[in-house]
């Protein structure tokens, strides 16, 4: 990805680091995480925080040059759209058939690997969350922190605890969404560095 600056700290960083915006025809302030919205784009560091001084600074109106508006539900509006995007990418990868669901499935694909990505919902339980994560390989994206609301609408049926991306372009792609979300909301991820640690 090329690299931008965040209008908020001047720095210039890679895109995936960043979140675009641009101006509604209304003269809203709307996310672009697709980064194909036409006009100009103002571009803010990926960090809940830093959006919200952007917003509350009016720097949205210096960087699209002309009177912006921004939306009272920002914040949450843009944390929906990255968990949102994590969501819709599992389901792609749920329907390639890239992706599984439940204990023993998980169990069975990270015993066959490789896996990219091991999801587990909120409040999972700690024991199957432990057996799961022992098995992952090394390189393997840990995320905790999805609802299991999401993980259903994603396998499309109820009660999804546990799920495993396969190694490919689809969980590579996941990766990067689920890292992103963590960063503009600032949750931990794992990253397995060994077997068995």
């Amino acid at each position: 990805m090329p690299d931008r600056m965040c209008i908020l700290t001047r720095e210039v960083k890679d895109e995936a680091d960043l979140v675009r915006f641009v101006r509604s025809p209304d003269g809203l302030a709307v996310p672009d995480l697709a980064r194909k919205l036409p006009g100009r784009g103002v571009w803010v560091t990926l960090d809940r925080s830093q959006v919200a001084q952007v917003a509350k600074g009016g720097l949205f109106a210096r960087g699209f040059k002309a009177p912006t508006t921004v939306p009272d539900d920002l914040l949450n509006l843009l944390g929906g759209l990255l968990r949102q995007q994590v969501t819709s990418h599992l389901s792609l990868a749920r329907k390639a058939g890239e992706a599984v669901a439940g204990f023993y499935k998980v169990e069975d694909a990270l015993n066959k690997g490789p896996i990219r990505v091991l999801l587990h919902a909120q409040g999972a339980g700690s024991d199957g969350i432990r057996k799961l994560d022992r098995l992952a390989a090394p390189g393997t994206l840990i995320c905790s922190q999805m609802q299991s609301d999401d993980l259903d609408l994603a396998f499309a049926r109820a009660n999804v605890v546990h799920a495993a991306v396969a190694d490919g372009g689809l969980a590579q792609k996941l990766d990067l969404y689920v890292t992103r979300w963590a960063r503009y909301e600032r949750f931990e991820l794992g990253r397995k560095t060994k077997k068995y640690e």
